[in-house]
């Protein structure tokens, strides 16, 4: 379907990839892997066509339908949220309304040929129309939109109404309902919860029949959705059959292989200079001296990827907290909307978070979990209850607001320097490695900072004070597989409480204890892990 044969494509003097190959087949599910900057966004771009290959050839058969969703959605306005997603599908309205036309011509009298003509191009019409589904798009329109959270009572509100998350919705929908030839989803799960997650990926599995070619920092997305992966690295790309699971364990396989063909590489090589080196001077092995000279300069030589090498960094255990750490009783808590009106997030929650817990809060989007994450670190009050902070209770909250208090003019050095005025150079250094920015990369503004960086430049400056309650909203937000892993070990060996928010269930199945499901303005406690509470709650096992 797609073909892209010896592609080279490079920005400036950066070669993202040489002689690269690779085919996205009908109905094949690839995930779209590799390290930040190496090309992925690239590829998306080639295959769009709003980006040209230096050399190689990209062959998209004519007729095929791409759909591309990336988390730059632009600008939506004077549409309710269904007619933008059903603006998607202008292709499939405009035949419609086609149709409609060479329906009422067929009742006008004409000609044999006339009307021979005019049955074949419907025809033709209708072939296409059915080919693109075009018969329920009403229906499947809103089942998307109710799938990704935007039910009945929301389709017909203006899209300015909506912020920047909803709309990244909306734009998902719209993409979803073109249902084309080839999909093209770039980090389709960020601003998504759970459930929305759950859905999409039953949708792509049972709805979805065309070929998908998808990024995603979403472990568990990925291991369901995918049954291929294509890896952007070292300037070429890999294809390798099987999930995101399959894919790191292969890797790591080919890895150990390519070290042990350098090796003998570099040995072979070594006895051959050897040889040329004892033997250059002498006129009777001129020959055979030359004829190696030859053959050393047509090796094509095995080269080593620079590994990605991660810092461990030893937090200092954090200062001892009571036993009861949070206390909170009869809980409810009420916010102004912008008309005025009172709006009821939840009520009469009541419950007790103790020393040494990572509990996770769960609920749908609109619960109240950040409502509640709040409350708990003092940056908003109750309406009504309490919450009572346990003796010695030091609190480090992060938000997805935290970044935008980060000093833009700051290097990433200077924001770790002026949380931690105590620290030398290399406990500071360290720390930054700790959290992948090493080298330079220390000395990039904030300003010039991606989303996920900036999410692990605050999350440095939580852990590196002497918190011993984290109060999480969202860490994962923005942060690649690679940061994940690091930061759940770093949570997984912190030894104070945990309280936090996360859509990433490979996260969360693996850090928490706990489980505060927020459902309807009320509260019910779990008490064992994430798998346990999907065991015992209605959802579906994630």
């Amino acid at each position: 379907m797609v073909h892209l044969s010896n592609i080279t494509r490079q920005h400036g003097s950066q070669v993202l990839f040489r002689d690269a190959s690779f085919q996205i087949l009908p109905g094949t599910h690839t995930g779209l892997v590799g390290p930040n900057g190496a090309g992925k966004s690239t590829i998306f771009r080639i295959i769009t066509g709003q980006e040209d290959v230096d050399s190689g050839e990209v062959i998209i058969p004519k007729k095929t339908t791409i759909g591309y969703f990336s988390q730059d959605v632009g600008d939506m306005s004077g549409r309710s949220a269904l007619e933008e997603v059903m603006s998607s599908c202008a292709a499939t309205v405009k035949l419609a309304e086609e149709m409609k036309l060479m329906e009422a011509a067929m009742c006008e009298p004409q000609s044999d040929d006339e009307m021979t003509a005019l049955l074949e191009r419907y025809g033709t019409a209708v072939e296409e129309f059915e080919h693109m589904e075009g018969y329920d798009l009403d229906t499947r329109a809103q089942s998307v939109l109710t799938g990704l959270g935007i039910g009945p009572d929301r389709y017909n509100q203006p899209v300015e109404s909506f912020s920047g998350g909803w709309k990244m919705r909306i734009a998902l929908a719209g993409i979803l309902t073109l249902k084309p030839d080839v999909l093209l989803l770039d980090e389709p799960t960020n601003h998504l919860d759970v459930e929305s997650i759950i859905w999409l990926e039953e949708w792509l599995s049972s709805e979805f029949n065309g070929a998908l070619l998808m990024t995603s920092h979403d472990r568990d997305f990925m291991n369901r959705v995918v049954t291929r992966v294509i890896e952007v690295a070292n300037k070429t790309v890999t294809t390798y059959g099987g999930n995101y699971d399959f894919y790191e364990r292969e890797r790591d396989i080919r890895f150990e292989q390519l070290i042990a063909s350098h090796k003998r590489q570099q040995e072979m090589l070594a006895k051959e200079e050897e040889f040329i080196a004892r033997f250059a001077a002498r006129a009777s092995h001129a020959a055979q001296v030359q004829s190696r000279v030859k053959k050393l300069e047509k090796i094509e030589r095995i080269e080593i990827p620079a590994e990605e090498r991660t810092v461990r960094f030893s937090f200092s255990d954090p200062p001892r907290s009571g036993d009861d750490v949070a206390a909170f009783d009869n809980l409810g808590k009420v916010w102004i909307t912008p008309d005025g009106k009172d709006k009821q997030v939840f009520s009469g929650v009541s419950g007790m978070v103790r020393r040494l817990n990572k509990i996770a809060v769960v609920g749908v989007n609109g619960a109240g979990k950040s409502t509640f994450l709040k409350i708990m670190a003092g940056q908003t009050e109750a309406t009504t209850g309490s919450m009572t902070i346990g003796a010695n209770v030091e609190i480090g909250y992060f938000s997805q607001h935290a970044m935008e208090l980060l000093n833009p003019q700051l290097t990433v050095f200077e924001t770790l320097q002026e949380a931690m005025p105590l620290a030398n150079i290399g406990v500071i250094r360290n720390l930054l490695g700790a959290f992948l920015f090493s080298g330079d990369t220390v000395d990039k503004r904030i300003e010039n900072l991606s989303g996920g960086e900036k999410s692990r430049v605050v999350l440095a400056t939580i852990l590196c004070r002497p918190v011993n309650l984290l109060v999480l909203d969202e860490p994962t937000n923005h942060l690649d597989i690679r940061s994940r892993e690091i930061l759940l070990e770093t949570l997984q060996n912190f030894s104070g409480t945990i309280v936090l928010v996360s859509h990433d269930r490979h996260f969360l199945r693996l850090l928490v204890d706990r489980v505060f499901e927020v459902d309807h303005g009320e509260m019910r406690v779990y008490e064992g892990t994430y798998d346990y509470y999907l065991s015992k709650s209605h959802h579906v096992a994630g």
